[in-house]
């Protein structure tokens, strides 16, 4: 995956390439989030993307120094500042999870356990058509695990990539190896 087509949304203090690994260091208390429960707007999270056209399929590998609470690293999928969802690893009540926050105009979360992986954890975001697809590689069986279906608006172009954020702290470290954005895998949901 090219870097070079690949722009950033509120530029992180640090960040670093080695080969098909990104390294980032947060920025102080970022986030995405629009007003559900917390009564707040935030959009100053970290996102590097480039737009895609139509159904595609996004894949990343995702390491964090989970420390602090909402600490999250993953995959983000962005048609507007009120139209976007970010799926991946996020630190809350002491464990990591597999986080997903899709917002429509406001915000909604949902979380996953999933077991802990010392070598990161695959995540993959498909689109078909008005559906986000978000699944995540279960190493011990080699298997792909759904998460989560979710509407998403129908639009020629949408921005994707790699997002994370840090909303009680800066300094959050993560890499992300091996991302991937291609074609859309089949719809069939079922091995």
């Amino acid at each position: 995956m090219a870097l070079l087509d690949m722009t950033w949304l509120n530029p992180p203090p640090h960040h670093s390439v080695d080969g098909d690994a990104i390294r980032v260091r947060t920025g102080k208390e970022t986030d995405f989030w629009r007003e559900t429960f917390y009564g707040f707007w935030r959009d100053n999270g970290h996102f590097l993307h480039r737009p895609v056209e139509g159904d595609f399929t996004a894949e990343v590998t995702v390491k964090g120094d989970y420390k602090v609470l909402y600490d999250q690293a993953g995959l983000m999928v962005r048609l507007s500042e009120t139209h976007w969802i970010k799926a991946g690893i996020e630190y809350t009540d002491g464990l990591s999870y597999f986080s997903v926050v899709v917002t429509n105009d406001t915000s909604d979360w949902s979380l996953a356990p999933i077991p802990a992986d010392p070598n990161g954890v695959r995540i993959r975001l498909t689109r078909h058509a008005e559906t986000i697809r978000v699944q995540y590689l279960d190493r011990s069986d080699g298997h792909w695990k759904p998460v989560r279906l979710a509407y998403f608006p129908t639009s020629g172009s949408v921005d994707v990539g790699i997002m994370c954020c840090s909303p009680q702290r800066e300094g959050f470290e993560v890499t992300f190896s091996g991302l991937s954005i291609g074609p859309a895998i089949s719809r069939a949901l079922h091995d």
